[in-house]
């Protein structure tokens, strides 16, 4: 369907970003005790470190900057999360409420894989050269 493929990578850019949001709105509700959220407790582990994970992760990746490493970090306090919170009630997600865990495991893992999209920060001019120059150097 060449409709579909012509606009691939805005709609991975798009997915990223929301995806992005998504997350790092969620971390700085638990962060900062906002939106509706309770605040965790500061430098208390898991809840403090992987809201940290949450909305800096997010944000990484909502703007397209280091997005395969921050996507892969946060893919993995996912499933971090779902294993050690939500299974230990039931199996299924949709009985041990881990239903936002596993979605944003498997986003952040396919973000991961695809790669930034369109409109990321890593695919500005001045990033690339910067890469391009150390590359160049070593």
């Amino acid at each position: 369907m060449q409709v579909l493929e012509r606009y691939q990578s805005q709609v991975i850019g798009v997915f990223r970003i929301v995806v992005g949001f998504l997350f790092a709105c969620h971390g700085a509700a638990s962060i900062f005790g906002v939106l509706g959220s309770k605040q965790v407790e500061a430098f208390i582990w898991p809840s403090w470190w992987a809201a940290l994970i949450q909305m800096v992760g997010g944000a990484l990746v909502a703007i397209g900057l280091g997005t395969r490493y921050a996507a892969l970090l946060s893919s993995g306090s996912m499933a971090f999360a779902y294993f050690t919170v939500h299974q230990v009630d039931a199996l299924l997600p949709v009985q041990n409420g881990g239903e936002k865990a596993a979605l944003f495991c498997f986003a952040f893992l396919l973000i991961a894989v695809l790669g930034n999209g369109a409109w990321a920060l890593e695919r500005s001019a001045p990033v690339q050269q910067r890469q391009t120059a150390a590359v160049a150097t070593e």
